[in-house]
């Protein structure tokens, strides 16, 4: 909920003559994985609803408006993920230059994680956490006190967990949602996709987790009502799929099960995607029938690694058998599981490497991954809880500020090399319309070139279920 005194100058505000004019708000997203931004929508009705004029921008999908820049007093970035925060620096560094007396913030989970870099490139203020209730809070001090709002000082906490009554998001200035991913089947008609919020932030305290370092094992609900009008009011616009964007949906299992339920009394013919824990699927285990009843599409899970040791390093709360006791759950219920890794750490191996590619190919899960999934890096930014672990000290390198992360080099440079490989092969594959098939097996042939070892032979696993996915594979 809003503080008393914010309350009290949003209801003086809404009574003053002219409101609309005193304060243009420009939202700019950058990248949020081929998803119309919930980082937009939202606080776009929190300030519509205190009374500012705001516009939306979402450079993903549409270009850079320099009319609307032009106008704006208050430039906010929205930035959820490291690609998007490497995205609105270097826009911001071009509206800078021509917006030199702008308040510029940037807000959202890589906020509070960048602040020192962000501070000294001249954002004024930094919002972490549940920031709605920030923003509106900034938008009334700058309305006060002008641009430079209370002589350049942020009274707004940069990460705030404090409880909010969230209200349904404002998503008629933003681009139409069928201009962003689609959920394809092979030989079927693709499905244009909405994206909701029911929760924020994470129980858990996985070492990797960029989500850990802001929300450090807690986490926040949308109301129900709230996300239910949301997905109602994107099934209006066109929406024939639902990804539910929590970290994990599984988080709060008593609000997450009514939710889904609701969707399908509602909307039988829509489908949804969700984010769910290993540990998650195997505690909740009877209400994976109720996914299967109310038309999951997929669940998405973050493996990371079937090394346990390395598992056990980064805090994941469960082991490779699990995973593959979730595989077999899966397959008996029919359904479809889409697990992602992080397969280069400073502790893989290249036989380990082998191994995943191997298990992949025996549990029929190749169509399942998509290739980048094979080839990503693990990614340390600033606050990880990786930083921590003695095992990781060794293999750092200094922050690199442009990168807006830790480097590392592996003790083994071939496992460095071939991650390299490994990623221009699958961004080659990507480029030429590969299927996920084909550029497995090229990443089957390239690793066992490197090992030295003869090349076996796969036969091409005929698929008894058409396996979903969305156009949208990345996830950092």
């Amino acid at each position: 909920m809003l503080p008393i005194t914010l309350l009290a100058r949003i209801r003086i505000f809404n009574h003053l003559p002219n409101r609309h004019s005193l304060l243009n708000i420009l939202l700019i997203s950058t990248y949020e994985l081929g998803h119309q931004p919930f980082g937009l929508a939202s606080p776009a009705a929190w300030l519509r609803n205190a009374g500012f004029k705001v516009n939306c921008l979402d450079l993903a999908v549409e270009p850079v408006q320099p009319e609307v820049i032009q106008k704006a007093d208050l430039i906010a970035f929205y930035v959820p993920m490291h690609t998007a925060t490497r995205l609105a620096i270097e826009q911001f560094r071009h509206i800078k230059e021509i917006k030199k007396n702008t308040h510029f913030c940037f807000y959202g989970l890589y906020a509070p994680m960048n602040e020192p870099y962000l501070r000294k490139l001249g954002v004024r203020t930094i919002l972490g956490g549940e920031f709605e209730t920030g923003l509106v809070s900034l938008c009334l001090r700058l309305r006060d006190n002008g641009n430079n709002g209370s002589n350049g000082i942020q009274p707004e906490p940069v990460v705030s967990l404090e409880k909010q009554n969230f209200v349904t998001p404002y998503r008629k200035d933003l681009p139409a949602l069928s201009k962003y991913a689609h959920l394809c089947y092979e030989n079927a008609p693709r499905k244009i996709v909405g994206y909701v919020e029911a929760s924020r932030g994470c129980k858990h305290k996985c070492r990797h987790c960029p989500v850990v370092p802001v929300y450090n094992g807690r986490f926040r609900i949308v109301d129900r009502g709230v996300v239910l009008n949301d997905i109602r009011q994107q099934i209006l616009a066109g929406a024939q799929h639902i990804t539910f964007g929590d970290p994990d949906f599984f988080n709060g299992i008593g609000h997450a099960i009514p939710i889904i339920e609701a969707l399908h009394d509602e909307f039988p013919d829509v489908t949804y995607d969700a984010t769910i824990k290993i540990e998650h699927l195997l505690k909740h285990d009877q209400f994976l029938p109720t996914l299967k009843e109310t038309g999951c599409a997929f669940v998405t899970s973050a493996v990371e690694t079937i090394d346990n040791q390395i598992l056990t390093l980064l805090n994941k709360g469960h082991t490779r058998a699990d995973f593959l006791r979730v595989v077999n759950r899966f397959n008996e219920l029919d359904l479809v599981l889409n697990p992602t890794f992080m397969p280069f750490t400073p502790w893989t191996t290249l036989e380990g490497y082998r191994e995943l590619l191997q298990m992949l190919y025996d549990l029929n899960l190749v169509a399942n991954v998509s290739p980048i999934q094979l080839a990503i890096r693990m990614l340390v930014p600033q606050g990880s809880k990786l930083l921590e672990l003695e095992e990781m000290k060794k293999y750092i390198l200094p922050f690199n500020e442009e990168k807006l992360m830790y480097e590392w080099l592996h003790g083994d440079p071939k496992v460095d090399e071939i991650q390299e490989e490994v990623f221009r092969l699958v961004m080659s594959a990507n480029n030429q319309d590969a299927s996920r098939w084909e550029t497995f097996t090229g990443i089957w042939d390239l690793v066992h070139q490197k090992l030295n070892l003869p090349t076996p032979n796969l036969s091409e696993i005929q698929l008894t279920t058409t396996i979903p996915y969305l156009e949208e594979p990345w996830y950092c």
